[in-house]
C-alpha cells in the first residue's frame, strides 16, 4: 500500500513539471556548390596552395583542415582518392553567398610566394 502511494506521489509530482524550454532553431545550412579551383585537390596540392593547417580531424578514413585567417575561416574535407585524400567539399566561415565557400577568403589563405 505504502509503495502505491509513493508511485502516486512521484506520478502527480512529475506531472506538475514545467516543460523544457523549446531548442533553438538550427541556422540555415550554406548554400550549395564548390569552389572549382579547390575541387579534386590531393592533399599535398592544399598543403602547397595553403600550407599546414590550424587543426586536423581524422575520421574514418576521411579528414577535415581547418585553415584559421584573420577574417575568416576555411574547411576542406578530404576523403580517400586512389592512394591519397582528395578535396570533396570546402566550406568557409563566414560562408559566401553563392556557394559555401567565401572565394576572397580562400584567397586570403592562399600561401603568398616568399618575396
Amino acid at each position: 500500500m505504502r509503495t502505491s502511494i509513493a508511485v502516486t506521489i512521484c506520478l502527480l509530482l512529475g506531472a506538475c513539471a514545467t516543460p523544457p524550454p523549446p531548442a533553438a532553431p538550427l541556422p540555415p545550412p550554406p548554400p550549395i556548390g564548390e569552389p572549382g579551383d579547390a575541387m579534386g585537390l590531393t592533399a599535398s596540392q592544399v598543403r602547397t596552395e595553403f600550407g599546414k593547417p590550424s587543426f586536423v580531424r581524422t575520421e574514418n578514413g576521411s579528414e577535415i583542415w581547418r585553415y584559421d585567417g584573420v577574417q575568416c575561416r576555411a574547411f576542406f574535407f578530404l576523403y580517400p582518392k586512389g592512394d591519397s585524400l582528395g578535396v570533396r567539399h570546402v566550406e568557409t566561415l563566414p560562408h559566401g553567398k553563392e556557394i559555401a565557400a567565401d572565394l576572397s577568403c580562400l584567397a586570403a589563405l592562399r600561401r603568398r610566394p616568399a618575396s
